[in-house]
């Protein structure tokens, strides 16, 4: 009979075979846990995803007009209506990312207007609301997307990993905005999760997909060739590693490996070609995948051959332009990354690194090595160019997410290693993910303003603050409020709407905008068929003027005492902020003031 110490080391001893098992391949059992200790019924498990899901919807669809749009929303809203009403979009490579943002946002006014005409069109499909739908779901899609990987990552991790993305402050706060980046790391994680399905299981149907997403990100935006790069590196490194550093159950499996199957070697491979059908087959369905990337592409950008083929010969030249955009706009030094993800993303960078090392330390499965590889090449990449953005730290907040689902698979193992029954090894892991949301977003923020507030240390609230409160503030430490427009801006919308009612023209009425900065109010004077925007004083007889707050003594100049300013209320000087910087004033004609 055994001693309680022997039957720890042997529970211990177990509990190591068993922990991080390889991928099982096609026509071989597929256990949903080849370890005991997470298994969870498949209730459990729908119930668990679905509410992760809905997690996830509520943030990103809850009152997504809440939020003024972004400059870029404004412009990127302003391709929208002209591609929608005109039906002409044609891409730009000096200045704007690829078209997929626009086509796919323009699907549901075109159906409105297909089946109720153009009022329906405009007054329900070219709304703030609509739009922003578009990423909001695709941000959904994407938690969607990290739940299809249990079998690569195991329970705990794959539900970590959701769960964490659902409500990272960013992942959450870019989903808001009708700009690229969340359709972009949606179509790299289907990448991943379409080519991991093909070597698993081989069907074509998985191959296809790998290309069309591989088209639609380079269809998105001119970044793609930086994370197309470093997937493949990452895969490669993975390969490599793992044949360099014979994991533990490779080499306690030699005796078996007739019977079982090793996660690394060229022998996998091999056995993939086998199951595709030989070399020539792969061949064959290689040749049709890169077929379809050609196709899907040259269908985007030459706006479904309208441009064509200049559409085509742009989209070439966009690596020309942004190399050189690299090196001269929102230049940074090299570290800014860590802080921003320091600040706005503590649980995703100091769980994901524990976990990256985790997956270096312990590399019996290679999915876990390859997130690692991916998420902190990603980062690297990056932080050498630089050109440097909040929002794309959208890219490594995904692969963060996997591997901070590591850390807690890892967890959970060791605390069955202890011998902790099941249920309070999930409470366990349930305490320790609340307290990575709550407690460490709010030490970093203690040590950030000194004198944070309570509600900090509430695990999700710093998401609900920078969604919901604080989502214009531009303090350092919301990393994500990069130059936004001011939530004043909505008022000023307001009272030009007011003004529009009194003069009894409705859409017909005349606006002059002659403040250089303007954007985002063309798309919320979309409906207005008389705006005209010079960028510096012009005459006018119009019924509302809009200047910049220090073009005050030259409207006076100019107009005289025809106009009247409306003040705003939020200052002495009655202007409306627009962004930090840039302040407007609103001008109307003296018998519309009241």
């Amino acid at each position: 009979m055994g001693t309680g110490s022997t039957k720890s080391r042997n529970v211990k001893q177990r509990v190591h075979r068993e922990r991080w098992p390889p991928n099982p391949g096609r026509g071989e059992a597929q256990p949903v846990e080849t370890s005991g200790g997470t298994e969870i019924s498949e209730r459990t498990w729908r119930i668990a995803s679905l509410l992760i899901l809905v997690v996830a919807a509520v943030l990103r669809i809850y009152n997504l007009n809440l939020v003024p749009l972004h400059h870029d929303e404004g412009v990127n809203g302003n391709f929208l209506v002209r591609l929608v009403r005109e039906g002409v979009y044609h891409y730009d490579p000096a200045n704007y990312h690829g078209p997929t943002l626009y086509y796919f946002a323009a699907i549901f006014p075109w159906i409105l207007r297909f089946l109720f005409g153009p009022h329906a069109q405009n007054t329900y499909g070219l709304t703030t609301i609509a739009i922003r739908l578009v990423p909001a779901l695709f941000g959904v899609a994407t938690v969607g997307l990290v739940l299809t990987l249990r079998q690569n990552l195991g329970t705990i991790a794959t539900l970590s990993a959701a769960f964490l993305l659902a409500i990272s402050p960013g992942a959450v706060y870019l989903s808001r905005y009708f700009i690229h980046e969340t359709l972009f790391v949606f179509f790299t994680l289907s990448i991943v999760v379409a080519g991991l399905k093909y070597f698993e299981d081989s069907h074509p149907i998985y191959l296809i997909l790998t290309a069309v997403s591989t088209a639609l990100l380079f269809a998105t935006k001119e970044t793609a060739i930086i994370s197309a790069g470093v997937l493949v590196i990452a895969l490669l490194l993975t390969h490599l590693y793992r044949r360099l550093m014979k994991s533990p159950a490779k080499v306690r499996g030699q005796g078996r490996k007739k019977k079982g199957r090793s996660d690394s070697g060229g022998g996998e491979y091999r056995k993939f070609v086998e199951r595709v059908g030989g070399p020539t087959k792969l061949t064959v369905w290689i040749a049709v995948g890169l077929a379809l990337f050609i196709a899907v592409n040259v269908l985007f950008y030459s706006s479904f051959f309208t441009n064509y083929p200049k559409g085509v010969s742009d989209a070439l030249k966009t690596f020309q332009f942004w190399t050189k955009t690299g090196k001269e706009a929102h230049v940074h030094p090299f570290v800014p990354y860590i802080g921003w993800l320091l600040l706005q993303e503590s649980p995703l960078l100091i769980l994901g690194a524990m976990g990256a090392i985790l997956a270096v330390v312990q590399p019996t499965r290679s999915f876990a090595l390859f997130s690692a590889l991916w998420a902190f090449g990603l980062l690297a990449a990056y932080s050498l160019i630089a050109y440097k953005t909040p929002w794309l730290s959208l890219n490594f907040i995904v692969p963060l997410a996997l591997t901070s689902g590591i850390t807690f698979e890892w967890l959970y193992q060791e605390l069955e290693s202890w011998e902790m029954v099941k249920r309070k090894r999930w409470y366990a892991i349930g305490f320790v993910l609340l307290l990575a949301t709550g407690v460490l977003p709010g030490l970093v923020r203690a040590f950030e303003q000194k004198n944070p507030h309570w509600k900090t240390l509430i695990p999700g609230y710093q998401t609900i603050d920078l969604n919901f409160i604080n989502y214009d503030n531009d303090n350092r430490y919301y990393v994500y409020v990069y130059a936004h427009t001011r939530r004043e801006t909505l008022k000023l919308v307001d009272e030009i709407n007011r003004i529009a009612q009194r003069t009894h023209e409705g859409d017909a009425t005349g606006i002059t905008i002659v403040s250089a900065d303007y954007w985002p109010l063309p798309w919320y004077l979309r409906d207005y068929n008389r705006v005209g925007y010079y960028g510096r004083i012009s005459p006018s007889n119009e019924p509302i003027i809009i200047a910049s707050e220090g073009q005050a003594a030259e409207v006076q100049a100019t107009y005289g005492d025809r106009y009247q300013q409306v003040q705003s209320g939020f200052n002495t000087a009655g202007s409306f902020s627009l962004r930090p910087g840039v302040d407007l004033l609103l001008y109307t004609r003296r018998e519309l003031v009241r």
